[in-house]
């Protein structure tokens, strides 16, 4: 194995059964596998159940998985579909999500504010949450393409594959994202500094 191995060969080395490529599979991938599911998620008690049992879905379909496709774009199609699956399951959740339910702002660590003053501290914090609140309020497919670029860490390329739309799409999705975030903040910062 090369020193330095991508993802798609680490994945076919797991698949035929070397853990130490599933554990660096894990490494690389839990942090923005679970932004990803927390930013989706209409429920916060979602979040861990959904990204566990997509780490044991990826366990069982591992004999699958095929070097050409991309070994982040795989998992995050398990784990999309898994939370689909809950989703449809619930009633309940239809109803909160057209709502804008999403709930996992506490899994995006601030990391703002440390050795700061109490003034920046709370700017930072009052920013982060005008921040939250605008990204919420984008439809669910540009939220989800830009969750999913700008927090996941995933290409256009793999967006697209994974949302199952053309690659034109997801940039006209995060393009209309982009516009409404810099209207929506503009107007906050606006009204704030009115206040």
């Amino acid at each position: 194995m090369p020193i330095d191995p991508s993802d798609e060969d680490l994945a076919l080395c797991y698949r035929d059964g070397d853990l130490a490529a599933f554990e660096e599979l894990y490494r690389r991938h839990s942090g923005g596998l679970y932004r990803f599911i927390a930013w989706r998620s209409p429920r916060r008690e979602w979040v861990d159940e959904v990204v566990q049992d997509s780490w044991a879905a990826l366990h069982q379909a591992r004999g699958r998985y095929v070097a050409s496709a991309s070994f982040r774009t795989f998992l995050y199609q398990i784990a999309r579909n898994r939370l689909i699956d809950l989703i449809r399951h619930d009633p309940r959740t239809l109803l909160e999500s057209e709502l804008g339910g999403a709930h996992g702002l506490a899994a995006l660590a601030d990391g703002q504010g440390q050795g700061a003053t109490p003034e920046e501290a709370l700017d930072a914090r009052q920013q982060t949450t005008l921040l939250h609140r605008a990204i919420r309020a984008l439809p669910d497919e540009q939220r989800e393409a830009l969750v999913l670029q700008q927090f996941s860490g995933l290409a256009l390329d793999e967006i697209a594959a994974l949302c199952g739309v053309p690659l034109e799409t997801v940039k006209s999705r995060l393009r209309y994202a982009m516009r409404k975030l810099r209207d929506q903040l503009a107007t906050d910062t606006a009204r704030e500094a009115g206040a």
